[in-house]
C-alpha cells in the first residue's frame, strides 16, 4: 500500500511539474514569436485573432492551400466508384480497372505529360518482376532498377523533355501542377512492394493463418487483420497488370500514403475491409477536423517552423534554440500526422484500410524504436518487411540500421544533412540496442532493483530524448554545416544549467510516459 500511495505521490508532483513546465513553454514560446515577428519568412495574414499565419514549411502550405479542392477531388472520386461498385457488384478484376480509369485522370492533372515516365518506369518494374523471378539474382535486380531511378529521378530533376531531343522539348509546358519525381518516391515503394509479393506468391512461401487466428484478436472476431492480409498471398492470377498498376497509382493514396503492401491492397480491392464501421470512420473525419483546428491555433500563435527556415537560431539563447527544436518537431508531427490521415480517411471510405501513421503523440516516446515505430508507422512496416528481415532481422540489427537509415535517407531527397541525420539517428540507436538486449537479460528481484530498474529507464530515456533533439536540431534547424557552431553554443557556461533542466524535464517526462504506461496496462 506504501509503495502504490509513493506511486500516487509522484504521479502528482509530475503532472504538476508537466503543467508548470509547458506553461513556461507556452509564455515563452508567444514572447520569442512576438519579438522577432518582423525577421521571420513564411508568414502571412492569417484568419484567427487578426494574427499572422506560419506558412513557411512549402509542404503545409501546398497542403493547406489545394485543401478544399482535394476535398471535393477526393469525395467524388471515392462517390463514384463506392456507388458503381454496389451498383454492378463489383470485385477486385473489375475495381483494378475502375480505379487505374480514376487515378490516370488524376495523373493527368496532377502531372500532365509527365505521365509517360510513371508507367514507362512501371512497366519496366512489372516486366523484371514477370521475367526474372525465376532467377537467383531476382531481388539484387528488382532492388537495383528501383534504387537507381530513385536516385536518377532526382538528379535530373523529374527529366525535362528536352534532354530526349529538341522534337519533345515542348512536352516541358505540359508538366502539369505537380513535380512528379516527388510523388514517385511512394510508387518505388509500391513497386518493390510488388515485386516481393509476386516473388514470395510465385515460390508458395506459407503462411500458418489457424496459428495466426488463434493468436490475432481481430481475426479470431471474425474480422481480418493487416498482417493476415498482407502475407496471406494471392493466387497468381491477381498479380496481373491492370491490378499492378491500381496499385502504383490509386488516387487516395498516391501523393503521400499511407503504405500498404501489394497483398493487401489487392485483397481489399477484392473484399472492402470491415474493421471500420461507418460511424467509427465518421468518428474518425472529425477528430481530423479538429487536429487540423489545433494546428491552425499553433501556426497562428507560434512561428516555430518559421524560426527554422529564417536562419535565426544561431541569435537565441540556449534555452529558446530548445524551444524552436521542440516545436519544430511537434510541428512536423501535427503536418504529417493531418496529410496522412486526410488521405488514411478517403481510403477508408473506398474500403481499404492501411496501416496507421502516427498511432502515438510524439511526446509520448521515451526511445528510438518507439519513435520510429510511431511516426511514419506504414513505412516502417515496410521497411521490416521488405529491407530488415531480408537482411537478417535481429541477427544482424547493429549492422542492419546503416544500411536502412541510409536508404531512409536517400528515399526522402538527395541532401547531406539528411544522410547526415540518418548516421546521427544510427549512432545514437545502438547504444539502446545494446542496454535493452542487456535489460532483457536482468530481472529485478527485490523493490530495491525494481527502483534502480524504474530509474535507471528514465534516465536511458531522458538521455535518448537528447539524442532525438540533437538530430532533429542537425537535420531540420542548423544543418550539417553548422554542427560547430551549434555545439559551441550549447557548451558556453550560461547554457550548462539550462541544459541541465532540459534534461532533468526529459527525465521528469519519461517518468510520466510510464505512468500513463501503467494506466493504460490496469484498464
Amino acid at each position: 500500500m506504501g509503495s502504490f500511495s509513493w506511486k500516487q505521490l509522484e504521479f502528482g508532483l509530475i503532472l504538476l511539474y508537466a503543467a508548470s513546465f509547458y506553461a513556461v513553454f507556452i509564455q515563452r514560446s508567444l514572447h520569442l514569436s512576438h519579438d522577432y515577428v518582423g525577421r521571420l519568412y513564411g508568414l502571412r495574414k492569417g484568419w484567427l485573432a487578426g494574427r499572422l499565419n506560419d506558412i513557411s514549411d512549402p509542404q503545409w502550405r501546398s497542403f493547406r492551400d489545394n485543401l478544399p479542392i482535394l476535398t471535393v477531388v477526393m469525395g467524388t472520386f471515392v462517390t463514384v466508384a463506392n456507388f458503381l461498385r454496389y451498383q454492378y457488384g463489383l470485385k477486385g478484376r473489375g475495381m483494378s480497372l475502375l480505379w487505374t480509369i480514376i487515378s490516370l485522370c488524376y495523373l493527368v492533372y496532377l502531372h500532365g505529360a509527365c505521365v509517360f515516365f510513371i508507367l514507362a518506369i512501371g512497366s519496366a518494374n512489372y516486366f523484371i518482376s514477370k521475367t526474372f523471378v525465376e532467377s537467383r539474382y531476382y531481388m539484387g535486380i528488382l532492388w537495383g532498377f528501383n534504387v537507381a531511378f530513385l536516385v536518377l529521378n532526382r538528379v535530373y530533376e523529374g527529366y525535362p523533355f528536352s534532354l530526349f531531343g529538341q522534337r519533345l522539348a515542348f512536352l516541358d509546358n505540359f508538366r502539369g501542377t505537380f513535380r512528379w519525381h516527388i510523388c514517385f518516391n511512394f510508387v518505388v515503394l509500391r513497386m518493390i512492394s510488388y515485386g516481393w509479393d509476386y516473388y514470395a506468391a510465385f515460390n508458395r512461401r506459407p503462411f500458418d493463418l489457424k496459428r495466426h487466428m488463434q493468436r490475432c484478436e481481430v481475426c479470431s472476431s471474425g474480422k481480418t487483420c493487416y498482417h493476415a492480409l498482407q502475407e496471406k498471398g494471392l493466387h497468381i492470377e491477381k498479380y496481373s497488370f491492370c491490378m499492378y498498376l491500381c496499385y502504383l497509382i490509386y488516387a487516395p493514396l498516391y501523393i503521400s500514403g499511407p503504405i500498404l503492401s501489394f497483398n493487401a491492397f489487392a485483397a481489399q480491392l477484392e473484399m472492402p475491409q470491415k474493421s471500420y464501421s461507418l460511424v467509427s470512420i465518421c468518428f474518425y473525419g472529425l477528430r481530423w477536423c479538429l487536429a487540423f483546428f489545433l494546428m491552425e491555433l499553433m501556426t497562428h500563435f507560434f512561428f516555430y517552423n518559421a524560426f527554422a527556415k529564417s536562419g535565426l537560431w544561431w541569435q537565441l539563447s540556449p534555452f529558446q534554440i530548445f524551444i524552436v527544436a521542440y516545436g519544430v518537431i511537434n510541428f512536423m508531427w501535427l503536418k504529417f500526422f493531418l496529410i496522412w490521415r486526410f488521405f488514411r480517411f478517403w481510403s477508408l471510405v473506398n474500403g481499404v484500410e492501411t496501416p496507421e501513421n502516427m498511432p502515438r503523440c510524439i511526446s509520448n516516446c521515451h526511445d528510438l524504436e518507439t519513435f520510429w515505430k510511431s511516426w511514419h508507422a506504414s513505412y516502417n512496416r515496410w521497411l521490416v518487411r521488405y529491407m530488415y528481415i531480408p537482411l537478417g532481422g535481429s541477427k544482424r540489427k547493429l549492422l542492419n540500421i546503416w544500411v536502412i537509415f541510409t536508404f531512409v535517407a536517400i528515399w526522402h531527397d538527395l541532401e547531406w544533412k539528411l544522410v547526415a541525420w540518418a548516421w546521427l539517428t544510427c549512432v545514437f540507436l545502438i547504444p539502446e540496442i545494446v542496454v535493452k538486449s542487456i535489460a532483457k537479460t536482468f530481472k529485478a528481484r527485490s523493490a530495491l532493483g525494481e527502483f534502480f530498474s524504474y530509474e535507471l529507464g528514465a534516465m536511458s530515456g531522458a538521455v535518448t530524448i537528447s539524442f532525438l533533439m540533437i538530430a532533429n536540431l542537425v537535420g531540420y534547424v542548423a544543418g550539417p554545416a553548422h554542427i560547430k557552431l551549434l555545439i559551441s553554443r550549447m557548451t558556453e557556461k550560461e547554457a550548462r544549467l539550462i541544459l541541465s533542466a532540459i534534461f532533468f524535464s526529459f527525465y521528469v517526462a519519461v517518468k510520466l510516459m510510464f505512468h500513463i504506461r501503467d494506466i493504460r496496462e490496469k484498464v
